[in-house]
Parts: C-alpha cells; structure tokens; sequence
C-alpha cells in the first residue's frame, strides 16, 4: 500500500550523437528492489536507464537517458512517494558542449570540459517530508563506512546501502552484492549473497526502521 520509487541502472552523458560518458551499472540491483517491493503489494516506480534487463511484473517504469532526465523523472515522482531508494549510478559530470555532429578522430589529443551535474540525493534530502524514507547507495573505493556516514549526514538520508568496488562479489555487473546497511543509529554488515536476497534485507531494514520511528513518536 506505499508507493516505492526507485532508481536503477546508469545514466548516459552525450559527447556527440555516438559517444557518451557512463558508469557500468547494469541496474541489477535497483530491478532486485523493483521486484521485490511490488511482491509485497508496493505500489513501485522505477526510474531506469539504459539497461538490458526486462522489467518486473506490476512496476510502472519510466525510462530515462540523461542525468538531467533522471533528476525531472525523480523530482516528479518523489512528491507523494513513501519510500525513494535510489540505486541509480547518475554520471556526476556532462560534457559542457554536445556536437551535433560526430567528432572526426584526429592525431591530437581532445580535452572534454566537463560540468557538474544535478546532485539528485541532495536534492531529495533538502526536500523530504517528515513521513518519507529515502535510501542512498554509496560505492567506494576506500573508507568505505566513514564516507558513507558522512553522505548519510550530509544529504539528510535515513539509510545508505554501501559497498566496496574492490571486493570480489560485489558492485556493477555482478548477480552478487556485499552490502553494508548504514543508519544514524547502526552499522549493518551482511554478507556475500544474491541481489534478490540483498534486495530483501534492504526492504526489511526500511521498514524496520519505519516502524522504530512511529513508535518513537508515539511514546
């Protein structure tokens, strides 16, 4: 009986009409949430770019290219969501100038200018009701918890799912996650397993947390 949005997958960024700048996120593991929110009578937006996968049964999905395209999908959607889980790897940059026309390979060098592109979390946090839960994702390299914390404090978030791109099983690409579920309160580390059962805990934590904020509110 909520509604769930939900991102997935990466962003594209043109360079000119055959290039463009992107992330290698499959949306694997925003589908897996997808699925499984709409399996528990969630009412689901999914918000995707560009992927290979075919989407879940009962899930409206909004098909988008662009970080910017993400952004007004989002900012349109989220206004009467309960729960917003963004997965997506938006590209953080965009090339400043976009060609018409191919750019003919040379024997120089190109430099690209790159500019920075909406911050879609962000964003959300400055704008979340009282009653919304909204859940980041945050993939690293290195200090894997503490800058995670950090995002989770900095952008107003409830929960961040994290992991680390160096550990085998885990991030883009994979049918595997290892997930770290991080909340003002706790530190969550689970182990390797399917992004359908990750996609699980990560629903449980939400709604665990729910259900701890009403009754606090309640006492």
């Amino acid at each position: 009986g909520k509604k769930f949005v939900i991102t997935a997958g990466p962003t594209r960024e043109a360079i000119d009409p055959v290039r463009f700048i992107s992330y290698r996120s499959t949306g694997k593991m925003g589908y897996a949430l997808a699925k499984r929110a709409a399996l528990r009578g969630a009412d689901v937006v999914l918000i995707s770019g560009p992927v290979s996968i075919a989407p879940p049964d009962n899930v409206k999905v909004v098909n988008i290219e662009s970080a910017e395209d993400m952004f007004n999908a989002v900012v349109k959607e989220s206004e009467d969501a309960d729960v917003i889980i963004k997965s997506a790897a938006v590209a953080d940059y965009r090339p400043v100038t976009v060609s018409d026309e191919k750019i003919k390979k040379s024997d120089s060098s190109m430099t690209l200018e790159l500019e920075k592109t909406d911050d879609i979390l962000k964003y959300l946090g400055e704008h979340k009701r009282k009653d919304q839960f909204l859940c980041g994702f945050s993939m690293e390299t290195e200090n894997m918890i503490q800058n995670s914390r950090e995002k989770l404090k900095k952008k107003n978030v409830d929960m961040i799912v994290a992991n680390n791109l160096k550990q085998a099983g885990a991030g883009f690409g994979t049918d595997t996650n290892i997930i770290t579920l991080i909340t003002e309160k706790q530190t969550k580390q689970l182990e390797l397993m399917t992004k359908e059962e990750a996609a699980k805990q990560i629903l449980d934590e939400i709604l665990r947390c729910q259900e701890e904020h009403k009754k606090e509110e309640n006492e």
